[in-house]
Parts: structure tokens; sequence; C-alpha cells
């Protein structure tokens, strides 16, 4: 601590610098898609902020914001950072070489030098006192390796040396050298100054003394109103430093402004430092220092020396920064695409299971108008690993529905919807793991030939083999009979199955229901022929005794059938209307959500609008039901349960156990024969008694019918 009459040189503690990660990533980005080899300089703008705490400074700072926007405008510069009382705006420039020779052989003495004469100029021109966050300039030499990631840089505070340096007369804290009332006025007008959104990023001001007591905060350019006889006078400026013996770099600056200006013999300075956003006067500084400059030095021609090269570890050389895994596209976008479900955990989801997500594997059997909408909603809650089954190729007129489709998807006869959906997720996120199954799903009522029962029956087998490596399965394809495969394979492995389907202003979101083998919840299918081991437990109900959740199926009456021949044109298109894909394919995903997060998983309950079923456990993501059916003309939907049936042509314990017994014999017979499944199941014995009943109710009323007498 400098004592009264000790008459030391002034000395300064040197800004010290921060980079965030992002601005380097800009700069990659500026260099490779819109520099590439000009090596011209480079606006840019930094800050910083009082220092706030006892013993850690405040850093001048860099963001991604601190250089100028993507655009392809030339003008465009960085956006000024101002209005924000914890951001003292620091303009710069930035040299950015393209080889590492280029940076070594930098004039770095006359950079710094260009840089100071500006504020020089500024001091004179009358613009540091309109304006005094211009004493305060950042110059930042650099060279970006992109191969390896490593950046090479150095930064300048540019600081006009006084001739002969200040003499420190006395430097106490800023409590010890006011009085108590002096102490709480100058601490009120401090805090009012700093919260004003007019004066808050203003690092230099006036502070004056009344004979009063009463303190107060004025601009610069107020100074001559100030002088009054008796009147305390302070040249007021935002320390970033914390030191208790030092000043803070910024007043280096701002004794060169009043020499030049003013010209007083002593100067009484305030370094102003904080603590939780209010003034702190034990930490702030009070000092008095003589100046008494050399003749022809506040000459506008005679630009003082120049210094301000930051020190790295208390040398004069550059720093060097490697960011390869931070730096890396793929990692950044990791790191962006966690961000909001990481959030989420803060306060809104505290429970959410980002792990369940991020391991989670799906299967998406279409990669049609529900299946684009269906990956790109899986993604945005942190599915990584995503395959899509489609034989079908992109249309012309699939773009503008399938959002994961372009014009060039569509030429040449188009690209295979599989494939072209996976380069799409790939480029929307590098990161996922997306594969692309070109490959028709075998369905009953389409007869296949003797010469075609091998490719069939090889593509049954790829089917179950997806199925089984998955954890969750989307039947998101156009038909009903395209679903009916998939969900006896679901069925039989206890898969969670989640259905979509759109009529023309209507949609059908469920879940399907755990399959009749289900005593525990990841029972696998058994091979071979072997029923025994599992056929006691064939059942419409869950292991607790509720009855089990239906499938797609459950509600038929009759087999899935060929739905594709002798159709006109608007009944080949999926015609809907265009806003029901994404409500559908978003209800979906946040189904598939909820299932994860239920206690039960896939053996839930079904729970609808208001029900009180959920048990005791909580249920952060609300209700989990089994069916939500929308309709569009009246903007409504409904939450139904359904109960699995004993006749389903999917999911019931007859075609479970004939698929395992039989195998791909019996997928066969379902394939060739129409009526088959209706007979297995006993839709056909039920649909005769149906109509015998019917016979017999049409005969009794003829009879009746005949005593009637007309009057």
């Amino acid at each position: 601590m400098a004592k009264e009459g000790s008459g030391s040189i002034l000395q300064f503690a040197p800004l010290q610098s921060s980079v965030d990660e992002g601005f380097w990533h800009r700069l990659s980005s500026l260099k490779l898609n819109k520099f590439g080899i000009d090596d011209s300089p480079i606006p840019i703008s930094g800050f910083y902020a009082p220092c706030s705490h006892p013993q850690i400074p405040n850093h001048f700072t860099l963001l991604a914001e601190s250089l100028p926007s993507d655009s392809n405008d030339e003008s465009a510069m960085p956006p000024v950072i101002g209005s924000n009382r914890n951001r003292c705006s620091v303009p710069g420039i930035l040299y950015n070489t393209n080889t590492m020779e280029s940076f070594k052989a930098l004039d770095k003495q006359g950079l710094l030098k260009a840089e100071a004469l500006k504020i020089w100029e500024d001091i004179h021109s009358g613009k540091a006192v309109e304006d005094c966050s211009v004493l305060s300039r950042v110059l930042l030499i650099s060279f970006a390796d992109l191969k390896k990631w490593n950046f090479h840089y150095w930064f300048a505070f540019p600081a006009l040396a006084l001739d002969p340096p200040a003499t420190l007369v006395d430097l106490r804290p800023a409590s010890q050298w006011f009085t108590l009332e002096e102490a709480e006025s100058v601490s009120a007008a401090c805090n009012e100054w700093r919260n004003s959104s007019a004066t808050a990023d203003v690092p230099f001001f006036l502070v004056t003394i009344g004979s009063d007591s009463r303190a107060a905060a004025r601009h610069l350019k107020d100074l001559k109103a100030c002088q009054h006889d008796g009147q305390k006078l302070l040249f007021a400026f935002y320390d970033p430093c914390h030191l208790p013996n030092n000043p803070g770099w910024p007043l280096r600056n701002f004794l060169a402004l009043i020499s030049a200006r003013w010209n007083p013999k002593t100067v009484h300075f305030l370094c102003y430092r904080e603590n939780r956003g209010f003034a702190d006067l034990n930490l702030s500084l009070v000092g008095e220092a003589l100046i008494t400059i050399q003749p022809g030095w506040r000459e506008r021609q005679c630009v003082p020396n120049a210094v301000g090269w930051e020190l790295n570890k208390g040398r004069k050389v550059p720093r060097c920064i490697n960011l390869a895994k931070s730096m890396d596209p793929t990692r950044l976008a990791i790191s962006a695409a966690d961000l909001n479900l990481k959030l989420m955990r803060w306060r809104a989801l505290p429970s959410l299971n980002l792990d369940i997500l991020f391991s989670l594997k799906c299967l998406l059997l279409g990669a049609g108008t529900l299946g684009c909408q269906v990956a790109r909603m899986l993604m945005a809650w942190g599915v990584r690993k995503i395959t899509l089954l489609d034989n079908g190729r992109v249309a012309m007129s699939n773009p503008l529905r399938q959002s994961l489709y372009t014009l060039d998807d569509c030429l040449n006869g188009g690209d295979f919807k599989a494939t072209a959906a996976v380069r799409s997720l790939q480029r929307i996120f590098p990161a996922v793991e997306a594969e692309g199954v070109v490959m028709a799903i075998p369905m009953p009522g389409h007869p296949v030939s003797s010469q075609e029962e091998k490719s069939v029956l090889e593509d049954c087998k790829r089917l179950n083999d997806l199925i089984d490596s998955h954890d969750v399965i989307f039947l998101l394809t156009d038909t009903r009979e395209s679903r009916w495969l998939p969900t006896l394979l679901c069925a039989n492995t206890n898969k969670i199955t989640i259905t979509a389907a759109l009529g023309f202003d209507s949609f059908l979101v469920m879940r399907h229901g755990p399959g009749p083998l289900n005593s525990t919840p990841n029972l696998k299918a058994e091979t071979g022929t072997s029923l025994a081991a599992g056929i006691d437990n064939l059942a419409l109900t869950n292991t607790d005794g509720r009855h089990r959740l239906g499938c797609y199926f459950c509600n038929d009456v009759v087999a899935p059938t060929d739905s594709t021949s002798n159709r006109t044109l608007d009944q080949q298109c999926t015609v809907t209307r265009p806003g029901l894909a994404p409500i559908a394919s978003a209800l979906a995903v946040e189904l598939l959500v909820g299932i994860l997060h239920h206690p039960n998983g896939i053996f839930a309950e079904a729970e609808i609008a208001n029900s009180n079923t959920g048990g005791n456990f909580e249920l952060p993501l609300g209700i989990l039901p089994h069916q939500i059916r929308g309709s569009l003309p009246h903007f409504q939907q409904m939450t139904l349960v359904g109960h699995s049936s004993n006749s389903c042509t999917a999911c019931c314990s007859t075609v479970v156990s004939e698929y395992r017994e039989r195998g791909m014999e019996f997928i066969l017979q379902a394939i060739n024969h129409p009526t088959y499944l209706e007979d297995v199941t006993g839709l056909t014995e039920l649909m005769s008694s149906a109509d015998a009943f019917q016979l017999d109710w049409d005969d009794e009323i003829e009879a009746a019918d005949e005593e009637f007498v007309e009057l």
C-alpha cells in the first residue's frame, strides 16, 4: 500500500484476456467460408467489467459475436456490445495470417503504434471525451491451423506512456479516503450510475463531492461545470483489477486524456470495484498522482510511446490453444443439441433420463411423410441410433411434405428414400448413427409365386433380425397390410411398438400392448419350433391380472388384405392435410418418451385425460395413453383405450403360437391365402354366426309384418 508522500512511480496491473471457444469456431467458419486467403484486418469488439471479487480480476473477453457475421456483406461489422452493465465495449482489430511464418513476421511494434495512434487522435479530436469507450482498444494477431485446430494468438492492449511516468502520492481503499457520510453518498452515486441503462457501460466518469458531503457521478464532458472551490473531484473508471496496491490498465489512457486535455498537476482517481453488483469501497481504491510532462508532449503530432503486449507466464511470447476436441463440428453439434435437453433437467424435468434416450435404437418402418418427421423428432429428443426401412424412391411430389428430401433426391428417377433420408439426417446432425434399409415388407393379401418365395422368406428373416436388434419399432407405412408382419414380430419379441396412421383429416397414434408371452418385460423369442416353454403364458392378461392393451389390428373383424389394387389416383397416394403428419409424428415420439420414463414401461396401464390411474409413482411427462385420435376439422383430440382381442390376426395367442410352431411356413400361408388368418383366429366362424343371427332376425321381422292390419 502506497503511503502518503511516498513518491513512487505509478504502476498499473495489466489487463488479462479470455477467449470463448465460440470465438475460434466463428473465426474458423469465416476463414473457410468467407475470407479464404484474404488476410485483411478484421474488426472485432470485446468487453470487460469492473472487478467483482477481492481475489479474482475481471478479464477482457471475446465471444463469437465479437467477430463479424458469416454474411457475405463486405461491410458487416461485429455488433457493438453495449447497454449491458457487465460489458464495457472495447473496439479493436484482428490480424489473422495465412501461415505460421507470416504470424511470426508481423511487425508487432508497428501494429501496436498504429492502434495507439487511433487513441491519441481520439483524445485530441475530443471524441474520447464524448465517447470514452474509445480510450480502450484491443489488438489481436493470430494464426489458425484448421487441420490440427491449433490457434496461435497474442493480445495487445495499447496504452500511451506518460513521459516522465506519473508519480504516486497516495493509494488506499476508498473507504479510508472518504468520511462516512461521503462514502455513503459516493456509493449511492456510483450505484445509480451503474444501474442506469444510459451509463451502465460508460467506463470513465467524474465523481464530485460537495462541501455538504453529497456526491454525484457526471460525464467527462461536464468537467468544466464540476470545477468549483471547495468541491472534491475524482476521475473515476471501472477497474477490472483486484490488486490492493495497483490500479488497473484502463487508467493509463485515462491519465493520457486528462494530461492532454486539461493538464492538471495533481490527479485524484477512483478505481471503481464492486461486490455483487454494488459499489464496494473496501475493494475500490482512491489514489493521488502527480503528472509532470515534458514540453511538447501534449502536441498532436507528438505521439507518445505505446506499450501493451500481454505477457504469457511472464514472457513476451504468444499463446497457443488446441481445440481439436471441442472445435470439431460434430462435437460442437452434439454439445449444442444436448444443451436444451440438459437445461430441461435444471428445473422443468429433473428426472429426464438422457442415458436411455442416447442409447436407444429405433427402427422406423416407412420413410415417407411420417417417417421423416418421426426421425427428426427422435433426434430432437437425443436419440442417436435410427434405422429407416423403405423400398420406395423419392418422387417429385415428396419434398414439400417429406421434410428430409430435396429436389436433388428426385432427379434421375429418384433416390431410394431410405438412403436419401440417412444422408439428410447426417447433414442435419453429423453425430447421428443412421442406417437405411431398402426392402419391401411382405404383406398378407399379396400372394407370391414359388419363384419369389425364397426372396420373400429372406425379407421376412431380415425384418425379424432388424426388429430383434432394435429397442423401439415405429409402424409408419401407408397400408394396413404392411403393418401386419411387423406387429406380429413385435408381439412375439415384446418390443415397444408405436403406430401412427393418417386419414385425410384425422390421425391415430397408439402404443401396442405387450405380447401374449409377457412373463418378463424383456422376453426374447424362443428359437425353432419349441412352444411348450411359453404356452402357459399365452393370455389376454398381463402377469398382474390386468387386461393387456391391444395392437393396431385388435379391433378389426377382417384380416388385412390387398388395399393397393384397383385404386384411383387419389386412393393410391396418401392424401392428407399437410399439417396432419407433423402433429401425429410429434405425438408418436412424445408417447415413446412417456413409455421410457414410466416405471412399468411397455406394461404401463392405459390412462386417459383426467384419469388417476398412475399409481403412487411420479409421471413427470403426464399421462400415458393407449390411443390418441385426432380430428383437424374440429381441432379435437381424444385419448382412448382398446384391449387385446383373442381373435386378433396379429397379436393374439393363437397367431403367436402358430408363428412359433410353424415359423416361415405360417407367414407364407398368411401371405398367399387371404382368408387363412380369419380361419385360424376364428373370425370366419364369428362372421358366419353373425350372418346367421341376422337372417334369423330378418325372418322374425317378416313374420311380424304379416300380422299387421292396415287401418
